[in-house]
């Protein structure tokens, strides 16, 4: 008598294609809606999308704005903003945190806690210039993001001028301050390490430098140019998170961030009358031969020679 047949195990037997391969790393990010697609939450998708993750996005506000300028924004409900995350934390897991523009003090309130039950999870946070904001309320959300979210932060993400004002308001010294100063400031109030971006050099660069409070460790500079970039912020902070999600050792991981930041900024486009945007997908672009033109099948049609693209500058 013939033994009876199990029915195969469909992970055990089918063949190696098609079995379900890994999904990627996924990063949680906590940042506006940003209707020009610089930055935000459409930012964060692009380019963590372009490093190989899957981003999980949650509304935190919704920032009215141009290429060129912000004008307002409006507020999620700080239980709405929690409630999203909880929502997919529940159902996926996820290597790492992205944090931008929360909105207002109540959500970074609501953001910290959810971040608080994953204290393992690597957090890099985006320090964005909030000048739009009315003060008393700039202030509050200022102070509720140094209180609440960086001593859970493993790198707060920002431009020299930015995070200067944050960490030390009340410096007064003709000398700006160094990386190393910002990094002891904000060990202070628990950040791990800073990323500072744009700090001024004699020349015609600018530095970019990771640094704890012991002193810098990694760094890339940039020349400066004349045009000027929106989303930049978002794009450096989000590819950071990206790779750190993958386990990336923290000062490759900074490297390997500028370097994509200074390839989407070549690539860079505008698309409307206002500021130049990012192209995190520069990569997907076809190639260029040797000598600049166009891939060597390619016959275009001839046409008027272009200018020279805009030269950039670093924010």
């Amino acid at each position: 008598m013939s033994p009876t047949p199990h029915p195969a195990d469909p992970e055990v037997d089918a063949p190696q294609d098609e079995q379900e391969s890994p999904p990627p790393a996924c990063v949680l990010s906590f940042n506006a809606s940003d209707a020009s697609g610089a930055g935000g939450l459409a930012g964060d998708v692009a380019t963590i999308a372009a490093m190989g993750a899957h981003c999980l996005p949650v509304v935190t506000a919704v920032v009215l704005r141009d290429t060129a300028e912000v004008f307002e924004h409006e507020n999620l409900d700080a239980d709405t903003v929690a409630e999203q995350a909880r929502h997919i934390l529940e159902d996926v897991p996820i290597t790492a945190w992205k944090v931008g523009f929360l909105g207002n003090a109540e959500a970074v309130s609501a953001v910290a806690e959810v971040l608080s039950d994953y204290p393992d999870v690597p957090l890099v946070t985006y320090l964005p210039s909030v000048a739009w904001i009315d003060e008393d309320e700039q202030q509050s959300y200022l102070d509720a993001l140094r209180e609440l979210v960086l001593p859970q932060t493993a790198v707060l993400v920002g431009n020299h001028k930015t995070m200067t004002d944050f960490l030390l308001p009340d410096w007064d010294s003709e000398r700006s301050p160094s990386a190393r100063e910002l990094a002891v400031a904000a060990a202070q109030a628990g950040a791990q390490h800073v990323l500072v971006t744009g700090v001024q050099l004699p020349n015609q660069y600018v530095d970019n430098v990771l640094a704890n409070a012991q002193g810098p460790i990694t760094g890339e500079k940039f020349e400066r140019f004349e045009t000027a970039f929106v989303g930049a912020g978002d794009t450096l902070s989000a590819a950071l998170a990206a790779l750190l999600s993958v386990g990336a050792e923290l000062h490759s991981a900074v490297s390997e961030a500028l370097s994509f930041l200074d390839q989407s900024l070549d690539a860079g486009f505008r698309p409307g009358m206002g500021n130049v945007i990012p192209d995190r997908f520069f990569w997907a672009l076809p190639a260029a031969d040797e000598e600049g033109g166009e891939p060597p099948d390619f016959e275009p049609d001839p046409e008027p020679e272009q200018p020279p693209k805009t030269p950039r500058r670093m924010h």
